[in-house]
């Protein structure tokens, strides 16, 4: 959990460590970091709940005649960020909700949203749903005009040794930053593309970890600049390499007991964890629209590149869309390998949860393990055992979505509006793009 941190607190950090701004951050509907920043002389203002901002702005909050917000920031999540302003002096973080000005929490705030599920949770007697994201992200070089390229720093694969090149060097400065700011980095290392990293940081409970990632997101953006980089969390930025995944851990407690562990059972997976994976596989297509929900995130989710394709779990295999890793008691979880890391936090941990949960409450089990490689397989030798596919492209989730009310409680009425008036428009978009491929391919007919 978030650690105790009081009002005093932060009035004292703010002193001791020539604090002069304070931003506050909250998150919009596709996941973007968004803030509102305001000088020390605004502290009181903060911690009373009195800062207000403009939502209409902000993609999926609300329209101009409703514009009016307030944060509520979460004294938890506050943090002297590690570089100092331009004109000297640091900046403080805190990570707010969103709130209407009748002081009641906004419905289209994702993490709001999160909080109502974690509630949910709690009502069927279970404490706390602990997450571990293992978030990838790729570097590339900056051009003389400090925009981004093509052009990666290195050219090494899973696990190299690189000390000397420029994306080690990014690397190690990114693990020391987010260790100042309070951290606990598990594992870096390089991933299987060129230019691809991976730094993993602590299992936390959802709504710990939904802030982390966006942090970390922030931090590694901004390292990155430093280090005359161009960091991308783009789901497939470079062809014919791995794309960018964002594994899912997800386990949930009752007071200190993991409830997904039973020593006696196969996999050592308690029938909660079965009945909360098969609610997952059964409501796969709707939460990948969540988990994976650009247009560029379907071009990872193909065979070839460990990517999963098809609904289905096991034990040691990779290729099925969940995995349960070896793992003692405590750690005992299920993996979703299918999220990508331009999902927003809260509205995929709200998603997952609230399939999981609706598992649990119709008490079926999953379908058997898959222990050969599901890509080796005929249509037919699927569709015998039951695996479908995930949706092909963005407009196929979303229709899924759309068929889909469990997953759409998960994020309510508001935010499932937002939500699905956005990727449609994404997808809308696309659509009438013309792109490099086809020139090449149809300027001849």
């Amino acid at each position: 959990m978030g650690k105790t941190v009081t009002a005093d607190d932060i009035r004292k950090s703010v002193e001791d460590n020539d604090v002069r701004f304070l931003r506050l951050a909250f998150t919009d509907i596709n996941g973007t970091l968004k803030a509102v920043e305001v000088p020390k002389s605004q502290l009181e203002k903060v911690l009373s709940n009195d800062i207000r901002f403009d939502g209409s702005s902000i993609d999926g909050f609300v329209r101009l005649q409703e514009s009016d917000m307030v944060l509520y920031p979460d004294l938890s999540t506050w943090a002297v960020l590690p570089w100092t302003d331009v004109r000297g002096g640091k900046i403080g973080r805190l990570i707010c909700s969103v709130h209407m000005t009748n002081r009641e929490p906004f419905p289209g705030d994702p993490r709001n949203n999160l909080e109502r599920v974690l509630g949910e949770m709690k009502k069927m007697g279970y404490t706390q749903f602990d997450i571990g994201f293992e978030a990838e992200f790729h570097l590339f070089k900056l051009d003389d005009k400090g925009n981004w390229t093509t052009e990666v720093p290195d050219h090494a694969s899973y696990f190299d040794l690189t000390s000397n090149d420029e994306g080690a060097s990014c690397r190690r400065d990114i693990v020391e930053t987010l260790e100042s700011i309070g951290f606990e980095v598990e594992a870096a290392h390089h991933e299987v593309g060129d230019g691809q990293q991976e730094i993993d940081f602590k299992f936390d409970d959802a709504l710990t970890t939904a802030d982390r990632v966006q942090i970390f997101k922030m931090v590694v953006r901004a390292v990155a600049r430093r280090h005359n980089l161009f960091a991308t969390f783009m789901a497939k930025p470079i062809q014919g390499q791995a794309g960018n995944g964002m594994h899912t851990n997800m386990s949930m407690f009752k007071g200190k007991r993991n409830v997904f562990y039973n020593k006696n059972n196969k996999y050592h997976l308690s029938d909660e964890a079965l009945y909360f994976l098969n609610g997952i596989l059964e409501h796969a297509r709707a939460i990948t629209a969540i988990g994976d929900p650009t247009v560029n995130s379907y071009k990872r989710l193909i065979p070839g590149f460990e990517a999963p394709v098809y609904i289905s779990w096991a034990a040691k295999n990779r290729s099925p869309l969940v995995r349960v890793p070896s793992a003692g008691e405590l750690n005992t979880r299920l993996e979703l390998r299918s999220v990508d890391p331009t999902a927003n936090p809260y509205l995929l941990l709200a998603a997952c949860l609230t399939a999981g949960l609706n598992g649990i409450k119709e008490a079926k089990k999953p379908m058997k393990p898959v222990t050969s490689n599901v890509f080796e397989m005929s249509e037919d030798e699927r569709k015998k055992l039951g695996i479908k596919p995930l949706p092909s492209t963005l407009h196929n989730a979303i229709k899924a979505f759309k068929a889909d009310k469990v997953i759409q409680s998960a994020l309510g009425e508001h935010l499932t509006k937002s939500f699905i008036d956005s990727k449609e428009l994404e997808w809308s978009q696309y659509t009438q793009s013309v792109s490099d491929w086809e020139r090449n391919k149809y300027m001849g007919y």
